[in-house]
């Protein structure tokens, strides 16, 4: 349970900081998405348990929110994990780069997937993909600046609870 808070406890200051921005950014219509980030460290850096269940009450905090059906988000980011948890034996997962390419990967999934499941319900679906893609375009600027910090404070934050990440080294045996 410890670890659980610990891992939960970054991904919920995230979540509020987000809402909060997107607040401020409303007047000019535009409108940050950084779940892959969300996702991330979790599937990289921690066992498949408490990174899973981090990442499923974070997706179902952005849920209650967001005017979709309550566990969209809390489902594609499971998936999302699981995904990147399945192929992570593979990959250099403490380097910068390995995690800042998949958390553009898993936030630029889980933003079409939302998309598509908002513009289906839509008046007028082909008329909001211009601002789709000038969101998604932001946020993914956004998610290049910020996901260093984020990474350190998730690494930090497990640190100061007394968990370490799972040795992430690829050695050569």
């Amino acid at each position: 349970m410890p670890r659980l808070l610990a891992t939960l406890l970054p991904l919920v200051l995230l979540t509020l900081l987000m809402s909060q921005l997107n607040h401020a950014l409303a007047p000019w219509h535009v409108s940050l998405f950084v779940g892959g980030l969300l996702v991330v460290f979790a599937a990289l850096r921690l066992d498949f348990d408490p990174g899973f269940a981090a990442v499923f009450l974070t997706g179902l905090l952005c849920d209650a929110a967001s005017p979709v059906r309550f566990g969209t988000h809390a489902f594609l980011f499971a998936t999302a994990h699981t995904l990147i948890f399945s192929i992570r034996g593979r990959l250099p997962r403490g380097e910068m780069l390995v995690s800042l390419v998949f958390a553009l990967l898993a936030n630029l999934g889980i933003f079409i997937a939302l998309s598509l499941l908002l513009l289906a319900r839509s008046p007028l679906p082909f008329g909001a993909w211009p601002r789709v893609l000038i969101n998604l375009l932001c946020s993914q600027a956004f998610l290049v600046l910020i996901a260093p910090w984020f990474f350190a404070l998730q690494a930090r934050t497990l640190a100061l609870a007394g968990f370490e990440p799972r040795d992430t080294s690829r050695r050569l045996t």
